[in-house]
């Protein structure tokens, strides 16, 4: 794999979890009945809660996810490992807490105090359960996703182009490709499989 496609699949594994992450807490991830008893209004109603009131930390690592895109292109070397570690840590992070709350869902009497002031005066009704959705899931998806973009940061970062690299000072040497070196010799008269082929002989005045 070349190095573009290479970084081309961090750039991807860290946007899409971050989408995973962010989407994630933009949906219900559980409901239950609560009953209102103020602001002119009387019995039982439902009531959910996002993702984002659940587990605010993700909305943060999505941000983190998109910002090491970033990060990932002006670093190098230790300081892009380091980032890796980091980015790594908290996708697998991000991942563990959203599996927690989809296994072990808020309980119906801490989804109004999660809503806040937007419940009113909700109480949570009496023996009333909680339907969990599975949009935890997505952010389980996205946490990994971002996990498995810093870990490639981590263990191929010298297998990664990095900013600047095709800006070297004019009179770098660089590495002789030796079949265009054979190319070449064949074109200047030099059989390239004879002794001191790739060097030019020299010019009898």
């Amino acid at each position: 794999m070349t190095r573009g496609r290479l970084f081309a699949l961090v750039a991807v594994a860290l946007l899409l979890g971050a989408a995973g992450l962010w989407g994630a807490t933009r949906l219900d991830w559980a409901s239950t009945q609560v009953a209102v008893t103020g602001h002119g209004a009387v019995g039982d109603v439902p009531l959910a809660v996002t993702g984002a009131q659940v587990a605010p930390v993700l909305v943060g690592l999505a941000v983190l996810a998109v910002a090491g895109v970033a990060a990932a292109i002006a670093l190098s070397g230790v300081a892009r490992r380091a980032l890796g570690v980091l980015v790594a840590a908290a996708g697998l992070g991000g991942a563990v807490v959203a599996l927690l709350a989809w296994v072990n869902p808020p309980s119906a009497a801490e989804l109004p105090g999660l809503v806040g002031g937007a419940a009113g005066g909700a109480a949570a009704v009496p023996g009333a359960t909680v339907s969990a959705t599975a949009a935890p899931l997505l952010a389980v998806v996205g946490g990994l996703l971002v996990a498995v973009g810093g870990a490639v940061l981590l263990v191929a970062d010298r297998r990664l182009p990095r900013m600047g690299a095709k800006y070297d000072a004019p009179g770098t040497a660089r590495p002789r490709d030796p079949e265009r070196a054979a190319w070449d010799e064949l074109d200047s008269g030099v059989d390239p499989t004879t002794e001191g082929a790739f060097s030019r002989p020299e010019r009898a005045d």
